[in-house]
């Protein structure tokens, strides 16, 4: 999920001539970027229109464009969200995105940087990520590459649940969206000068969480050769169950107009294709604002040969993943954004917490209650241990609480699991890179700290703080992960002077610290015992509910 950022990100200016090129028989004409000398190819169609009888099924390739000429000046529209306006978004929106460095030639063979945005599931577009400074910066450091990004479903939409969706085969379908793109790119990349044999994917938060599922049982390792995954979540313990979200996809048809009537009747595709996208926009809104969960809609298990077919902790378990390299990391405070401001935090409300959240649990109740014991031993009341962290015993007049569940829920939900899957990796031989953000955030609220998506700013090459040590820190933070794109290693000598990023070994368990004032590489021990108690029976984890989060001004 991505903090609100539309806008922030600059929109594509300093138009000059436009770009052309051929794909099959359409020319499409895109648009230049001129000062930063790259071209722009937006809102090509990868799939065809999920409208009608498409409508709650897996995507259809795009094979080819429907006219000679094609206006790829600018983005497409974002997938069916909760908006102000049914006209913001669309359901026609399977598009996706080219960056290139101007006179790129078809057969340039440059990496390619493939981005999957978050959002929780439920919002996001590709359109508020602005890949110019990315591009830009490879250009000027020598190591020239394309970026990519694109639209997949969302909410409801992409992730249908209940058992109707299950019995046909309409799970997952935003899993499936995100293949097909990358399909796409196979398919069409080397005419923008791309080399589709050189794809890095990369992603935070929901957007990570795709692809880590990707990474357990998929056709990834033809699509791609690496990943990048920023805040890693939910992909080794959480058990996604469609059949026990059949209320979310109720609330989701009663708000349908036409179909409301249906939504509890177990029947609901066939109505649902031909209801018009108005109706599908106010669907997709009471679903949302119904939902008794944050995230009602999200990827599910699927089964035998699916592409979630069973618990992620059982197919890591089982060598069941990509021997692919990879970039995983965390914010230092990822709970905090997840932990209400609201409550009195005693150990029996977090205690409730933890039970609430991985209910019912597929463990013996017992084994749940004492791990939510233990978990509260581990994690004790002292304001100085929580989150946000290295803030002393200051409370942000919040109770003392607050700071311990963000603690605990940022070590289940992210830290504790970006540490499983790279140890598991890493024991398996895998080339792996972990990383730390700690930058302090100057315009986030105190008690979040360097909360969940704060280094995507970084990424891009937009931090809210224009400090020199920020931009700094996104200058360097675009050097290793170009270098990763283009070599698999984040230590290729080119772009600025920069702290050699040792690879994570089963003998080397460290991370880099990406700070502005103290890029270093820190040992991955941060609250041992707590997340290796965490970690060492994934079986309680698997039922994850996560309560309406704080709203921020």
């Amino acid at each position: 999920m991505l903090l609100p950022i539309a806008g922030l990100f600059s929109v594509l200016s300093l138009v000059h001539a436009a770009p052309q090129l051929k794909l099959g028989k359409t020319t499409l004409v895109g648009r230049d970027i001129t000062e930063l000398k790259l071209d722009f190819f937006g809102g090509i169609p990868y799939a065809e229109p999920p409208l009608g009888n498409l409508r709650l099924r897996p995507p259809v390739l795009k094979t080819s464009l429907d006219s000679k000429s094609f206006d790829a000046s600018n983005f497409g529209k974002g997938c069916l969200q909760p908006s102000s306006s049914v006209t913001e978004f669309s359901e026609d929106c399977l598009t996706i995105n080219v960056y290139r460095p101007t006179g790129t030639k078809s057969n340039a063979k440059l990496p390619v940087l493939f981005w999957t945005y978050g959002g929780g599931f439920q919002d996001g577009e590709a359109s508020i990520y602005n890949a110019s400074a990315i591009v830009a910066q490879s250009v000027a450091r020598g190591t020239p590459l394309i970026y990519v990004n694109y639209n997949y479903r969302l909410g409801p939409l992409g992730f249908p649940q209940g058992k109707e969706a299950d019995e046909r085969g309409a799970l997952n379908l935003a899993l499936k969206d995100q293949l097909t793109a990358l399909e796409w790119v196979q398919a069409n990349i080397e005419t923008f000068g791309g080399d589709k044999k050189k794809v890095t994917v990369f992603g935070e938060s929901a957007g990570a969480i795709m692809t880590a599922v990707l990474f357990l049982n998929s056709p990834i390792e033809r699509l791609a050769r690496a990943a990048a995954r920023q805040s890693l979540a939910a992909s080794i313990f959480v058990l996604f169950n469609a059949e026990r979200r059949e209320v979310d996809w109720q609330n989701f048809v009663s708000g349908v107009p036409s179909c409301a009537s249906l939504a509890t009747s177990g029947h609901t595709f066939d109505c649902l294709r031909k209801a018009n996208s108005t109706e599908m926009f106010t669907g997709v809104v009471t679903a949302i604002s119904d939902a008794p969960e944050e995230f009602g809609f999200d990827p599910t298990i699927d089964g035998p040969g699916g592409l979630f077919p069973d618990i992620a902790s059982r197919l890591l378990k089982k060598g069941h993943f990509a021997r692919l390299p990879f970039i995983a990391g965390t914010n230092l405070d990822e709970g905090t954004l997840f932990t209400p401001t609201t409550g009195n935090f005693t150990s029996d409300d977090i205690r409730e917490t933890i039970i609430a959240n991985f209910s019912p649990p597929l463990v013996a109740e017992s084994v749940l209650t004492s791990t939510a014991d233990k978990i509260l031993e581990l994690y004790p009341d002292i304001p100085a241990l929580g989150s946000p962290f290295n803030t002393g015993n200051e409370t942000f007049g919040l109770p003392s609480g607050f700071k311990r569940q963000a603690a605990i829920m940022g070590d289940i939900n992210f830290h504790g699991q970006r540490r499983s899957w790279i140890q598991t990796a890493a024991s398996a031989g895998v080339k792996t890179f972990g990383y730390l953000f700690t930058q302090p955030q100057l315009f986030n609220a105190p008690s979040l700290g360097v909360s969940h998506g704060s280094e995507v700013f970084f990424v891009y090459g937009a931090p809210p703080d224009t400090s020199a040590p920020a931009l700094l820190l996104s200058s360097l933070m675009i050097d290793y992960w170009v270098s990763f794109a283009t070599s698999l290693d984040p230590n290729d000598g080119h772009g600025l002077p920069r702290p050699e990023w040792p690879q994570y070994t089963t003998s080397n368990e460290v991370l880099l610290q990406l700070n502005g004032l103290n890029t270093t590489v820190i040992p991955d021990d941060f609250r041992k015992e707590q997340i290796a108690f965490i970690n060492s029976d994934p079986a309680v984890y698997h039922q994850r509910r996560t309560l309406k989060r704080r709203k921020l001004n």
